[in-house]
C-alpha cells in the first residue's frame, strides 16, 4: 500500500524478463528556532539542526527527537528528519503530507508534492516527515528487503521474516501506527500550531485517520487518497481480488480486445497455480499502468496467450514484477513494513499478541470461509498465500497497535479513489465514506493508486478541497 513503489526497479526487471517551498531557510520553519512562540513553552518538543535540505535551498530540513519507547521501558531516542516549506503564517495554515508503505520516508518526496499541489501550497506551509523506522532511522532487514522490497503481495520466506524480527528484538514493539501518531503530535507542538490539515496517501491514510481519531480537535480537514480502512481490515485482500475482474474487463472494453481477460485469468491461475504472482503483477500495474494499455507490458494479450497455451509472455511479466529488490531500506524499509503491518492489523488469529502456534490453522479456516464468488477470477486460496498474511504468520508475538479512542471522523474529509486501484480497492473508500458524516468521495475513472501523484484529476480535486 505504498505511496510510490519501486517503479523503476520493477520496470527494468519486467522489461528484461519479458524480452527473454517558497521562502528563506530560516523563515520556512518559523524562525531560527523552528517554532512559533506558542510552542516555546517549557517541555515542548523542538525541531533542531535547521539547514537547507540537500539540493533544495528553499526547503528547511530539521530533526524531531522523540522517545524510542514512550512507556520508558526501552531507553533511547530517535531523530526523525522533517522538511518544511513556506512561512509559519501561511494564509491557510500548515499541511502535513503523509506518505505510504508503511516503510516509505517523507522528506525525499517534498518536490514531487510541491509539483503536484502548487496552487494549494501557495496558501499552506508544507511539512513532511520521515516516520519512525524510515529514512535515516530505517529498519534494516537485509534478507526480507531483498525478497520483497516494497511489495505487499510477494510472499517472503519464513526465515527472512523471523530473522528480521530477531534482529529487532524488543524494539519490534515500538513501530506501531500509534507510536507514529504520538510522534506527529510532538511534531505539531514543535511547529507551534494549534491545528493543521492532513493529507495522507495509501498507508498514510491510515496514519492520518488514526491521528484524526486521536486528536480530532487538532485537525481542520483531512484528505485521504487511496483509502486504507480505519480498522486496518483487508489483510486477505478479498475486495481487491474480486475487483480484478472488473478492472480487466474495463480495460478490454476500452481496447476492444475481443476476448474476456477475466475468464482467461481464472483459467490460468487454476491451471498453473500462479495466483499470487499474477495478483502481484496486477497490483503493481494498477499503479504504473492502471488502464493496462502500456504496450511494453501487454498484460491483456499476455493473459489471453497464456490461456490459449502460450504462457511465456505472462510468465516473464510475473517474474519481472516479482524480481528481488535492490531498493535500500532508506528508500523503503521492508522491515518497518513488517513490524508495523503485523502490529496494526486485525488477523484471523487475533491481534499481534496471539501466539504463533495456531495461526496457520486460523488462517486456513478464514480462507475456507471466503465465498469463491467474492474473489473470482482468483481462487480463495490465493488470499491466504499472498504476502500480507505470509509476512505476519511467523512474526513473533508482539505489542499490538492500540486503536484510537475515536471511531468516527468528524472533520471535513475528502476521499479520493481510483476505480482501477487494486492496492486499496475503491470499495474501501466507499465503505468509509458511508460511515463518515462530513465525507466527500471522488472516484476517478481510469485511475489507479495514489491519485494525487499519478492523476491530474486527483491532484486538482485535492487542491479544490484544500482551498475551499
Amino acid at each position: 500500500m505504498t505511496f510510490l513503489t519501486r517503479t523503476g526497479t520493477a520496470l527494468a526487471a519486467v522489461l528484461t524478463a519479458a524480452a527473454c517551498a517558497a521562502s528563506a531557510p530560516g523563515a520556512a520553519a518559523g524562525g531560527p528556532s523552528g517554532t512559533t512562540p506558542a510552542a516555546r513553552s517549557a517541555g515542548a518538543p523542538a525541531l533542531t539542526g535547521h539547514q537547507p535540505c540537500p539540493g533544495q535551498p528553499d526547503v528547511t530540513c530539521a530533526d524531531l527527537t522523540v522517545p524510542l519507547d514512550r512507556s520508558g521501558a526501552v531507553p533511547g531516542t530517535l531523530k526523525l528528519r522533517t522538511a518544511v516549506v513556506g512561512a509559519a503564517d501561511a494564509p491557510r495554515g500548515t499541511l502535513l503530507f503523509l506518505t505510504g508503505g508503511p516503510g516509505q520516508p517523507g522528506v525525499p518526496y517534498v518536490q514531487r508534492i510541491r509539483g503536484r499541489l502548487p496552487r494549494a501550497l501557495d496558501q499552506y506551509r508544507l511539512v513532511m516527515i520521515d516516520q519512525r523506522g524510515t529514512g535515516g532511522t530505517a529498519v534494516d532487514c537485509p534478507a526480507l528487503q531483498k525478497e520483497v522490497g516494497s511489495s505487499d503481495t510477494v510472499a517472503p520466506t519464513p526465515a527472512a521474516v523471523t530473522a528480521c524480527a530477531d534482529s529487532l528484538g524488543p524494539h519490534r514493539d515500538l513501530y506501531t501506527t500509534g507510536d507514529t501518531v504520538a510522534d506527529l503530535e510532538d511534531l505539531r507542538r514543535a511547529l507551534g500550531v494549534d491545528s493543521w490539515t492532513l493529507d495522507g496517501v495509501s498507508y498514510g491514510t491510515f496514519t492520518a485517520g488514526q491521528y484524526a481519531l486521536t486528536h480530532p480537535q487538532r485537525v481542520r480537514r483531512l484528505v485521504l487518497d487511496s483509502v486504507v480502512p480505519l480498522d486496518g481490515a483487508g489483510v486477505l485482500y478479498e475486495a481487491a481480488f474480486g475487483h480484478s475482474g472488473a478492472v480487466l474487463r474495463a480495460a478490454c472494453r476500452e481496447q476492444k480486445c475481443g476476448f474476456d481477460p477475466a475468464r482467461d485469468l481464472a483459467k490460468v491461475v487454476r491451471r498453473d497455480g500462479n495466483g499470487v504472482g499474477v495478483f502481484n503483477l496486477l497490483v503493481i500495474a494498477s499503479i504504473i499502468d492502471p488502464k493496462l494499455n502500456d504496450p511494453r507490458f501487454g498484460i491483456l494479450n499476455a493473459l489471453h496467450a497464456s490461456a490459449e497455451g502460450d504462457p511465456a509472455r505472462l510468465d516473464g511479466l510475473v517474474a519481472g514484477f516479482s524480481a528481488p529488490s535492490d531498493e535500500p531500506p532508506a528508500a523503503f524499509s521492508s522491515g518497518l513494513h513488517a513490524a508495523t503491518l503485523c502490529a496494526d492489523s486485525r488477523w484471523p488469529w487475533g491481534d499481534a499478541s496471539a501466539p504463533v502456534e495456531g495461526r496457520e490453522r486460523a488462517l486456513r479456516k478464514a480462507v475456507q470461509r471466503i465465498r469463491p464468488a467474492e474473489v473470482w477470477p482468483f481462487q480463495r486460496e490465493t488470499a491466504g498465500a499472498q504476502g500480507i498474511p505470509r509476512t505476519c504468520l511467523p512474526w513473533p508475538s508482539s505489542r499490538p497497535h492500540r486503536p484510537a479512542p475515536g471511531r468516527t471522523l468528524t472533520m471535513p474529509v475528502l476521499m479520493l479513489a481510483g476505480d482501477r486501484d487494486l492496492s486499496t480497492p475503491v470499495r474501501w473508500a466507499r465503505d468509509l465514506a458511508a460511515a463518515t458524516p462530513r465525507a466527500e468521495l471522488v472516484v476517478l475513472p481510469g485511475v489507479g493508486h495514489s491519485t494525487q501523484s499519478r492523476s491530474d484529476a486527483g491532484a486538482r480535486a485535492a487542491e479544490a478541497f484544500l482551498l475551499r
